[in-house]
C-alpha cells in the first residue's frame, strides 16, 4: 500500500529526529550560557570561564593509586548546557578503571602517555578490546560497560577524557552490583555462584574503618 503524503512527512521527521535524539546529552538552552542564580550576569568576566582544577597535575608526581580529576558542571558550572566536560585520568602500573558505564554521553579517551588496555560491551554481548598507545584516541559508546587496565608493570599512563555531557554521570558496575545491599541469594544465584562467594566479594568494598 502506498505511502500518503503525510505518512511520508512523519517517517521523514522520525528518520531525521533519531540521529538526533541518540547524540543529545544535554538539554538545548536558548542563551549563549547559563548563570548560576547566585553570580552577578554583569559582572561576569573571564575567570567564570576558566577552571583552574586542573593546575596541581601539571607537575605533580606519578600517581599510586588510580585518580580521575573531573571538569564537569559540578566542578565547573560554566559548562551548564554547553554538553561538553573532560576527566584526567592517571593509572599507575598495574591498576584498572573498574568496568564502568557513562549514562548520558559518549567517552573520547585519548591516551597521553603511556599504555592501556581498554574495551567495551555493546548490548550482544560483544567485548570489544584494543591496546592503547600514547596518541591514540579510543570511542566509548554512551551507556555501555567499559574498562581500561595499565597493563605497564614498571610505568604509569595518563589519559584526557572528553564527554558528550558537562554531566555524564558514572555509574561503577562493581559498586553498583556488591555495595548496594543487594541480597546475597539473589546475586549468587544471578552469578552461577554460592554465597560463601558474593560475601567474600562484597567484603572488598565494605568500608575500611
Amino acid at each position: 500500500m502506498a505511502l500518503t503524503v503525510k505518512q511520508r512527512f512523519f517517517l521523514t521527521i522520525l528518520v531525521l529526529a533519531f540521529p538526533l535524539s541518540a547524540i543529545s546529552g544535554d538539554p538545548d538552552i536558548i542563551s549563549d550560557f547559563v548563570v548560576p542564580m547566585e553570580v552577578n550576569n554583569t559582572l561576569l568576566d573571564g575567570n567564570f570561564f576558566t577552571y583552574t582544577g586542573m593546575r596541581p597535575l601539571i607537575n605533580s608526581d606519578p600517581p599510586t593509586n588510580f585518580t580521575v580529576t573531573k571538569a564537569t558542571m559540578a566542578e565547573f558550572p560554566a559548562l551548564n548546557g554547553q554538553s561538553v566536560s573532560y576527566a584526567v585520568l592517571q593509572y599507575p602500573a598495574g591498576s584498572v578503571n573498574p568496568p564502568h558505564t557513562h549514562p548520558r554521553a559518549t567517552e573520547l579517551l585519548f591516551l597521553t602517555y603511556g599504555v592501556l588496555e581498554v574495551g567495551f560491551v555493546d548490548t550482544t554481548n560483544k567485548l570489544f578490546t584494543q591496546r592503547l598507545q600514547a596518541g591514540d584516541i579510543f570511542a566509548f559508546p554512551k551507556g555501555l560497560v567499559h574498562y581500561q587496565f595499565n597493563c605497564a608493570e614498571n610505568d604509569f599512563a595518563v589519559a584526557v577524557s572528553a564527554f558528550g555531557s558537562a554531566a555524564a554521570g558514572t555509574v561503577s558496575v562493581p559498586s553498583t552490583v556488591l555495595a548496594t545491599g543487594i541480597d546475597d541469594e539473589i546475586l549468587a544465584k544471578s552469578f552461577k555462584t554460592d554465597v560463601y562467594t558474593i560475601q567474600k566479594l562484597k567484603a572488598g568494598f565494605a568500608p575500611k574503618a
